[in-house]
């Protein structure tokens, strides 16, 4: 379970300096999660970012620089993506990716708590 761990860094710093998260930091999906407020919001996956975002906003997601559809056992899951190193390199691009994921966060469903 690899990942970047400069970009880990960056997440990071970037969700301590937002008031009034929970920031929760679970290692998952072969990377490494940032669960806010019990949510997964987003994730550093290897060199990528793993994004959750509203599924609406789909199209117009699919158009940005270092885009890559997130797909599992064959099928393409909407409302989440990767995102290439090229698409995050510059401060505002990073910023547009965390902030997309911060807002759709507060929408989202929490997954269901496993019973121990």
């Amino acid at each position: 379970m690899s990942f970047d761990q400069i970009l880990a860094d960056r997440v990071r710093i970037y969700l301590s300096e937002v008031p009034g998260l929970k920031i929760e930091e679970k290692k998952m999906f072969r990377g490494l999660a940032f669960m806010i407020n019990d949510k997964m919001c987003v994730n550093v996956s290897g060199e990528n970012l793993m994004c959750r975002f509203d599924p609406e906003r789909q199209k117009e997601i699919e158009t940005k620089v270092g885009y890559l559809p997130m797909v599992m056992r064959g099928k393409e899951l909407k409302g989440y993506c990767y995102v290439s190193p090229k698409g995050i390199k510059k401060e505002k691009d990073f910023e547009f990716w965390i902030k997309l994921c911060l807002e759709f966060n507060s929408k989202a469903k929490a997954s269901k708590k496993k019973k121990k």
